[in-house]
Parts: C-alpha cells; sequence; structure tokens
C-alpha cells in the first residue's frame, strides 16, 4: 500500500536511508553518522493467548524482533494501545507489565505511549534500534551455497487457533507461548559474530512467504528438507485435523505460484508451511564456511537452532521430503 507513495521520496534526496520504501525489508534503518544507524519498526496485534501478562510479552517480543532481524539491538519502545473502555484496569495492567518486562529483558527502556478506545485489546509496541551502518543485515544478500538455518520452531499460529476453538492441549499452548515470549535477541548476536549474508524474522506470512520474500532479493531458489524443519508438538496434528487459521489460505494463495513441493507431501503440511507464525526465529543464510562456528556458537549459548535448506542458482522455494 506504501508503494505509491516511494516517489515522493526519492533516494538522492534522502541518501541517509539506508532501507525505505525503495527496499521493501523487516524494518527502516537510518544512518546517524559512520558508527551509528537507527532501526525503526512498529508491529500490534489483538490477543494471541487468553493470560494478560504474556499477551503483553508476546507483542512486545514480536514487535522487537524486527530489529533483530536487520542485525540489531533494541534501545528505545513506546506502547501502541487499544482498549474497550470497560476493560478492567487489571487487565490492562497485566498486559502493560507483560511488555514492558519483556523489553527491560531486551536492555531497552519504555518511554511512552498512546492509547485509543478499541472494540477488543490491541497492544504492541514503536521500537527503535540501534546498529553500525556496516553491519546491516537485510532480505537480500543470500547466495548460491550459503545454508539456511532456523532460530525457532514452527507451529504457534496452528497452537493459538486451536486454543482460541478450546479444544488445545495445555502442554502444547505452554511450549507455543514460551517459544513467542523468547526474543530474538541472543540468536541475532550470535549470528553477527561469525556474520551472515541474508536475515529475516518468520511472522505472519509464514516460513514460505518470508523466505520467499528473501529469496526474490536475493535473485537465488530457496530450498527446503521438510524433514529436517522443526514443529511444535501438536502442530503436524492439529495439521492433519485440518484446523487451521485463515491466515494460511491467504498465504497459500499468495505464495503458492513460488513454492515447488515433492508430490509426497500432503496438502496439510503444505499449508502447514503457510500458516503465519508470531514472534517466530529469525531465518538465516548464512555461508558453508560459517555455518561450523556458528553452529558451535549456539551450541556453547545453549540457544536451539537447525539447518533447514540451502540457496541454489535459481528463483522461488522448493520443499522436498
Amino acid at each position: 500500500m506504501l508503494r505509491p507513495l516511494e516517489n515522493m521520496f526519492p533516494a538522492d534526496q534522502h541518501p541517509e536511508l539506508m532501507v525505505g520504501l525503495a527496499v521493501s525489508d523487516d524494518a527502516a534503518v537510518y544512518r546517524i553518522n559512520d558508527e551509528v544507524a537507527v532501526i525503526q519498526t512498529l508491529d500490534f496485534f489483538t490477543p494471541v493467548v487468553d493470560d494478560a501478562y504474556d499477551y503483553g510479552a508476546i507483542a512486545a517480543a514480536n514487535a522487537m524482533s524486527d530489529v533483530y532481524a536487520m542485525g540489531g539491538q533494541v534501545a528505545l519502545a513506546l506502547n501502541i494501545c487499544g482498549f474497550p473502555p470497560d476493560l478492567p484496569p487489571d487487565i490492562i495492567s497485566e498486559i502493560l507489565r507483560g511488555g514492558a518486562e519483556k523489553i527491560a529483558e531486551a536492555g531497552g527502556v519504555l518511554a511512552g505511549g498512546h492509547t485509543v478506545d478499541a472494540k477488543e485489546p490491541t497492544y504492541g509496541l514503536a521500537v527503535m534500534g540501534l546498529v553500525h551502518p556496516d553491519r546491516v543485515l537485510t532480505k537480500g544478500g543470500a547466495r548460491p551455497g550459503d545454508r539456511l538455518l532456523l532460530t525457532k520452531p514452527l507451529g504457534v499460529g496452528l497452537i493459538t487457533t486451536v486454543l482460541k476453538a478450546g479444544i488445545a492441549e495445555e502442554s502444547h499452548v505452554a511450549a507455543a507461548v514460551e517459544s513467542m515470549k523468547r526474543l530474538n535477541r541472543d540468536a541475532a548476536d550470535l549470528i553477527q559474530r561469525v556474520g551472515v549474508h541474508a536475515c529475516t524474522d518468520v511472522t505472519g506470512f509464514a516460513l514460505l512467504g518470508h523466505a520467499y520474500e528473501m529469496a526474490e532479493r536475493s535473485d537465488a531458489r530457496f530450498h527446503f528438507h521438510f524433514p529436517d524443519l522443526p514443529f511444535l508438538e501438536g502442530a503436524k496434528q492439529h495439521a492433519e485435523d485440518n484446523l487451521f487459521p485463515g491466515g494460511a489460505c491467504r498465504n497459500r494463495d499468495a505464495y503458492i505460484h513460488h513454492v515447488t513441493f515433492s508430490p509426497e507431501l500432503s496438502e496439510e503440511m503444505q499449508l502447514l508451511l503457510f500458516t503465519p507464525e508470531t514472534s517466530g526465529g529469525l531465518l538465516v543464510a548464512v555461508s558453508p564456511e560459517n555455518l561450523p562456528p556458528l553452529l558451535d556458537l549456539f551450541e556453547a549459548a545453549a540457544h536451539p537452532c537447525w539447518v533447514v535448506g540451502e540457496v541454489v542458482e535459481g528463483r522461488g522455494i522448493a520443499v522436498t521430503v
């Protein structure tokens, strides 16, 4: 929707804007000087879980994730709030506490925000991050031969959908909440220590939507090995039971023409890869030479990660079994 406005801000008149409307990515990046660039992003949504504190923490972690996807660290955040006038104050306080504590965990500071009346609770953040201009990560830059690394399991979209239907298993919900609340801060720090070619975070457009954006901007083809993809417990079973959110079908319709599946992969497992994620992990393209030391860093930090595929010549996405 913003593309028609691009010509209002010509790149030659704004040379310090490193990432903006002309190059769609996870966040905007503005160079302050030779040592500092500002990353700016925002995100907000309605509740995905029942607990008010967890909702606030998840929404905050999700909003800050784009800073990490660009290779930076969080500095400052502002609340974005829409609450029904009759929502009990203690519920609002718990939502805001969940967000504030997650900002503090990120090493940032909450400096204010804005609230409006809304029909249902809506919460998120406007976030400012910092990064050295030479260390900005973008979706473009993946090269044939690179390995694809994922830092969180998939499937939270299915788990939260089943939760709303009232039929989710408690242990599955707990694992999904833990995953969504986990910051991508440590993962971003680890990949910056080694250096990677491209990065994004997996959220609303699902694994295949965000992967296609990376592949397109890199002028390359991404090849995923389905057996190597990590899933939260219960996600595959819910997929087989066809308990998908509406966003999965919308993502499939938007990206299916760019994806080739092995014929052995069932329609349910295909749709699972189009299912939106909330506060998902980082998807990283790393050279074969840098992969072993990067895996060593993740292991030493006791941080999960999975090698899920590789970058090859061509265009689009392939998923094989």
